[in-house]
């Protein structure tokens, strides 16, 4: 029952990552985009922890950390850079 819904959750948030990934090509404008990308990498962060769920490991735990930081920061960056048109001043 447990892999049964693993699966299922699995290909539900692949789904959802393809989704993200259209919305990141066709985006109206940049904010768009990057809210696209911001949302890609929350979907990876759950792929990566349901992978380690399936396999039964924790290694993945530490590349999903990895990718949260990651996704924040460049979120953060992409946000400074739409506003005010540099990230470093």
């Amino acid at each position: 029952m447990m892999t049964a819904a693993l699966y299922i959750t699995i290909a539900m948030v692949t789904l959802a990552a393809v989704l993200n990934v259209w919305r990141l090509i066709k985006g109206p404008d940049a904010p768009d985009r990057v809210l696209a990308l911001d949302t890609l990498y929350v979907n990876a962060i759950a792929l990566i922890i349901l992978l380690g769920i399936t396999l039964g490991t924790r290694l993945y735990l530490e590349s999903a950390l990895l990718i949260a930081v990651m996704g924040f920061v460049g979120t953060v960056a992409m946000g400074k850079y739409l506003k005010r048109g540099s990230v470093i001043e």
